[in-house]
């Protein structure tokens, strides 16, 4: 019997997860049972809410309990099986958590056979929940539209290198993506199409967002919170819009952050602020893929994955979330 290798978390993170934060430990892989089939897990994505849930704080899922496996999705190849609905050599994506064995089980909705062709990244990346943040965030919660100008927060990262590219798709006039390097910024410009790009380090993000934006913010559609939230809400056209995606600038912070101070203009600009979750729209997810695949196969759309080899190293690859050391989608290639 083989052995399966799991991190599970060892105490709640103060700030940044360190070596104290997780433990791996070592048990016999699970045996599957009747219905139930054997997965070895070949690609864990990291996501800023893995961050979340190490907290024991409410949200929408539970948080990680200590001494339990860390929550995470995953990529992985059935290698036994007692079910119909999953064959031997198999991929599937779901909820794996950060181990190498995982058991998928024909009555639960978490784990999805990947159809044939697809690389697994890619399954985890602009085609999994990455890109289907990035597709529903735009067009169904911000309702980007033709003329509208756009600002992306985190514009290298997973998400929002997707979601600025979907709005020139759709037909805004000028995309702007906020970003943490020279490297960075010019790769959204270059590579992807964005019509300028801020460096949040050396730039005055506030000044060159009005030089770059002298109608104001039809959509901001906002990765990172804080600061960078609180100078887009000062800068928004009439009724415009912003997108809450994620607030990856507080996730480590040891209390909360004040407030914006600026949401006030939301009623002098009659605004609208609104969060959304993508698991609100995964009875959709094939509808986005869809057009998704098609952008792809046009050159409309393009991603970029950066992987970190071995599971022992996923704590270190879901830092480089936060620290900035990752172009496109973090993934741990098992």
């Amino acid at each position: 019997m083989r052995l399966n290798r799991r991190i599970v978390l060892a105490t709640r993170p103060s700030g940044m997860v360190d070596e104290a934060t997780t433990r791996l430990e070592e048990s016999p892989e699970p045996d599957p049972g009747p219905g139930q089939a054997l997965v070895r897990v070949r690609y864990l994505s990291m996501d800023p809410t893995i961050r979340t849930w190490m907290d024991d704080a409410p949200g929408y899922l539970p948080p990680i309990g200590i001494d339990e496996t860390v929550r995470g999705a995953g990529v992985g190849e059935v290698v036994r099986s007692n079910s119909d609905r999953y064959a031997v050599g198999d991929l599937v994506v779901g909820l794996t958590g950060w181990q190498d064995y995982v058991i998928a089980d024909e009555g639960a909705a978490s784990m999805q056979v990947v159809p044939p062709g697809i690389e697994p990244p890619m399954v985890l990346s602009v085609l999994g929940a990455t890109g289907m943040t990035a597709y529903f965030g735009m067009i169904d919660v911000g309702k980007v539209a033709e003329g509208d100008t756009v600002v992306v927060s985190g514009a290298a990262g997973a998400t929002g290198s997707v979601a600025g590219q979907i709005a020139r798709i759709k037909g805004a006039t000028t995309v702007v993506g906020i970003a943490g390097t020279a490297e960075k910024c010019a790769w959204i410009v270059d590579e992807l199409g964005f019509d300028a790009a801020i460096n949040y380090k050396t730039d005055d993000v506030a000044a060159s967002l009005r030089s770059l934006c002298p109608g104001g913010i039809n959509l901001y559609y906002d990765n990172v919170g804080g600061e960078i939230l609180d100078i887009c809400l000062a800068q928004l056209a009439m009724r415009g819009r912003i997108v809450l995606c994620g607030a990856i600038s507080v996730y480590n912070a040891k209390s909360r952050p004040p407030g914006p101070r600026n949401i006030f203009n939301l009623i002098i600009k009659r605004g609208r602020m609104e969060g959304f979750l993508v698991l609100d729209y995964l009875d959709r997810f094939l509808e986005a893929q869809i057009d998704m695949v098609g952008w792809l196969a046009e050159n409309k759309v393009k991603h970029a994955e950066h992987l970190v080899d071995g599971l022992e190293h996923a704590p270190e690859a879901l830092n480089l979330l936060f620290t900035g050391g990752n172009t496109g989608k973090v993934i741990v290639k098992l």
